[in-house]
């Protein structure tokens, strides 16, 4: 070969050389997920200290937004059995510094061994057989435990439930408009509304002491408040949230604390 012709030959492998390394070239990284979930922005609890009752309003709705026991906010505010509030009260939402000290002095003084990061969602052995103890209200004719607990509709899960600040408290099932909701348990329906924000048109049960449970962006309501419902029993029909997604949010909340669905929903 040539001396000519070796440089041409070596000229035309890198060029070679240099298209196919330029083919090659790491696609850009996408940062998934970067954004904060529309319905826990919309969908903050309670901060405040104090509360002033809005029409359409119960102590369950305000105390299941606050993120409490409705029994914890019954105490606060001398409230009785049922519970009635009226628009234009003022409810207090946190214990004062005096009450919080009182309640200290009775304590023994030992310190608790739990991690302060401990999940609130308990064994089912004890949120199933526990007892509240803390307030001595007048209770309700409720059972002291859940007999079963039931899917509260068909679907698609496309929502699962997170611990972190901003993540899901409940459970997201997908279905067409119009699906049937049912009562995840034997309860009484203590709220329907939109009172709160984030939810649309929302029911809530109440199923013991300790649970509630809560059924979001319902298209259409089939029970009203007081209402008894037994489990599997048809209370609404699925709609759609704020951005015209078709589902159901659902959620399980123990002594005002949410907790993981699928950990007392049977397996499927």
């Amino acid at each position: 070969m040539s001396r000519f012709n070796l440089i041409l030959c070596i000229f035309i492998c890198s060029v070679i050389l240099t298209a196919c390394s330029s083919n090659h070239v790491p696609a850009p990284v996408v940062q998934l997920n970067t954004q904060k979930d529309y319905r826990d922005i919309n969908r903050g609890t309670l901060k405040a200290k104090n509360y002033i009752v809005k029409k359409g309003d119960t102590l369950y709705s305000i105390a299941f937004q606050a993120g409490k026991d409705f029994r914890e906010l019954a105490h606060l505010n001398n409230i009785p059995s049922p519970y009635s509030i009226y628009p234009g009260q003022q409810l207090t939402l946190v214990a004062s510094k005096n009450r919080q000290a009182k309640k200290s002095s009775k304590t023994t003084g030992q310190t608790s061994k739990n991690p302060a990061n401990q999940s609130v969602d308990p064994q089912k052995k004890e949120a199933y057989g526990g007892h509240y103890v803390k307030e001595k209200l007048t209770p309700d004719s409720f059972p002291k435990t859940v007999k079963k607990w039931v899917w509260p509709t068909y679907g698609r899960l496309v929502g699962k439930f997170s611990l972190s600040e901003v993540g899901n408290k409940g459970i997201d099932i997908s279905n067409k408009r119009g699906a049937i909701i049912k009562a995840a348990a034997d309860g009484k329906v203590v709220y329907t509304g939109k009172a709160l924000r984030g939810y649309g048109n929302l029911i809530i049960i109440k199923h013991t002491d300790a649970y509630l449970s809560a059924y979001a962006h319902n298209d259409a309501l089939l029970v009203k408040e007081q209402q008894w419902v037994s489990a599997g029993q048809q209370i609404a029909r699925m709609g759609s949230d704020d951005t015209g997604q078709v589902i159901l949010h659902f959620e399980i909340r123990y002594r005002g604390k949410s907790v993981d669905p699928l950990r007392y929903l049977p397996k499927r």
